[in-house]
């Protein structure tokens, strides 16, 4: 089953069907350019082993390509009556489970039912591997990038609609205004790169901000050199929660029920870090040691 072309005035009709507005609450900008719709799912590069998860399933448009191409598809939508619309253009689509429901149970942590139908998906496919591919609404992209990587599923690969903005932070180099906790983490275990920017004028509403599709492919050697995930997840943030403060500061303070100054005086001196060191200017191995020296000190500690 073909689906039609998800063009301003074909949204424009069926959303006026229903009497409903795209919600700004919901992040709610469709992509209206075919092009690039047919882009991020090319850049995902699918196949029948590929289980997809979708957060976002809006009228269905990106769903429908993927469909076709993918072993199973799990996709998201919060919105009610999107979740309608969405089910006609899908109905013909045995390999596609749609989930009316929040895909994260807090901004930290995914919905397990979200994570149960991913699981039960990929049980299904013969050696399957889990890929993200969504049209990501703004306001949850941080978090549905990040957790992922801490979900039991973990995922082959990500590609996603987001902010320019955070992609730039998601690729963004030591010294760089955009290098932070973010970078960090994403590029200790992942290749990442922006694969195209795209105007506000390629979405329905337009949104205030130009956009990026991101490609995350996970490397799960690199993700092996980290003893720790959750401890270097929290560490990283920790020490860019004050960026404009120098480094030992940042440790002090993330620190100071678990290390005396000195103790934390000692670690900068292993790892020669001068008093006036900031943690933007950091490479990211030079972070995971540090991060292991400071863990071998206080195994304990949490943000």
């Amino acid at each position: 089953m073909s689906s039609p072309r998800q063009t301003k005035s074909f949204l424009m009709k069926r959303l006026g069907e229903i009497g409903v507005a795209p919600a700004s609450r919901h992040g709610q900008n469709f992509l209206i350019d075919l092009n690039l719709v047919e882009l991020i799912v090319n850049s995902a590069d699918l196949g029948p082993r590929d289980v997809v998860l979708e957060i976002g399933t809006g009228t269905g448009s990106l769903t429908t390509l993927m469909a076709p191409k993918a072993g199973r598809v799990v996709t998201v939508e919060i919105d009610g009556n999107l979740f309608e619309l969405a089910s006609e253009q899908l109905i013909d689509f045995p390999n596609v489970q749609m989930l009316q429901t929040d895909a994260l149970k807090n901004k930290n942590t995914f919905s397990p039912v979200v994570m149960d139908a991913v699981g039960q998906a990929l049980s299904e496919v013969p050696n399957s591997r889990l890929k993200l591919v969504a049209n990501l609404p703004y306001n949850v992209a941080t978090p549905i990038l990040s957790n992922l990587l801490l979900c039991e599923h973990l995922p082959h690969m990500m590609v996603a609609t987001i902010q320019k903005e955070l992609g730039d932070r998601i690729v963004a180099q030591p010294w760089s205004k955009d290098y932070g906790a973010l970078s960090v983490w994403m590029q200790a275990q992942a290749k990442t790169e922006i694969v195209r920017e795209m105007s506000p004028k390629v979405f329905w509403p337009p949104p205030k901000v130009t956009s990026a599709i991101v490609r995350i492919t996970v490397d799960p050697e690199m993700r092996a050199q980290i003893p720790d995930l959750r401890y270097f997840h929290q560490f990283v943030k920790a020490l860019f929660l004050h960026r404009r403060k120098f480094l030992r500061a940042n440790v002090v303070s993330a620190m100071k029920r678990h290390l005396s100054k000195e103790d934390v005086d000692q670690l900068m001196t292993a790892m020669e870090f001068g008093p006036d060191a900031r943690t933007e200017q950091i490479d990211i191995p030079t972070l995971l040691r540090f991060t292991e020296l400071v863990r071998a000190k206080a195994p304990d500690w949490s943000l």
